[in-house]
């Protein structure tokens, strides 16, 4: 089975030009096939701040009204995906920017008003895995981005690490798959202002106790949420890093398992 590896980017990664160049370089040079999911909140914000719009976030997930999806989707679908696809053409990396309503590749459900009215905030019901392989299978990268749709004209503010994982949970039947988050740190750390408590391996065990003192909080636990449910559905390897070994043949920072807890 061939490897394949889908690798999600945000924070101050895509934030910085000069890292997300350094980035998409070493994507471009993986050999075989992959997939990229983006994000891009800082942006989005940035720009809804400019046009008065005060975004609202709740465990690290944004609350999307009709002028927040506008905005995301200008700046997810839009600036940044097609940016992040025609650097990738630049460096040699055959890549097509989508969303999720392009090709039907991922369809979603409005988030059910619970606790949190998220707005128009969608989760994954489906991904269309043939297509994705086709467009591999072709050498092509597909370049995803947060916006889904619910195949009734509406699109819809996703996740991008829910769609990292979706994605590469439907594609773990075709592919021995590699899922890679990346973001400006080196891993999960033990103490977020020590560069060096990178957690080597983080099992459920050592997540619970973690953060249950608050050392994890805010939006890695949808991001660990995530790992922790690719693993369980099939997704053979996850690894969180700051994405400077991903070009290799092994990614290095916080190897997500479900055994065991010898990172103490």
């Amino acid at each position: 089975m061939d490897r394949l590896r889908v690798v999600k980017i945000g924070g101050n990664v895509i934030d910085s030009p000069e890292s997300l160049l350094a980035l998409l370089q070493r994507f471009a040079s993986m050999e075989g096939p992959k997939v990229l999911v983006h994000g891009g909140g800082k942006l989005a914000t940035e720009l809804s701040g400019r046009l008065g719009i005060v975004p609202q976030m709740v465990d690290g997930r944004r609350i999307t009204s009709e002028q927040d999806l506008e905005v995301v989707t200008m700046v997810y679908a839009g600036l940044i995906n097609k940016r992040m696809t025609a650097l990738l053409q630049s460096m040699g990396c055959n890549a097509i920017g989508m969303s999720g309503a392009d090709g039907n590749v991922i369809l979603a459900h409005r988030r059910p008003v619970r606790e949190v009215d998220f707005g128009l905030v969608g989760d994954v019901r489906q991904v269309n895995g043939p297509l994705l392989q086709s467009l591999l299978k072709q050498g092509i990268s597909p370049v995803l981005c947060a916006i889904t749709h619910d195949g009734a004209g509406q699109l819809l503010n996703t996740n991008a690490d829910t769609i990292a994982a979706e994605v590469a949970v439907a594609l773990s039947g075709l592919f021995d798959v590699e899922l890679i988050y990346c973001f400006e740190k080196k891993g999960v750390m033990r103490d977020a202002e020590n560069g060096d408590s990178v957690i080597a391996r983080l099992s459920p065990a050592l997540y619970t106790e973690l953060r249950s003192t608050g050392a994890i909080h805010s939006g890695m636990i949808p991001k660990l949420d995530n790992c922790f449910a690719a693993l369980e559905r099939g997704v053979g390897r996850v690894v969180i890093t700051d994405g400077e070994t991903i070009g290799g043949e092994h990614t290095h920072g916080t190897i997500i398992t479900t055994e065991g807890d010898d990172s103490h």
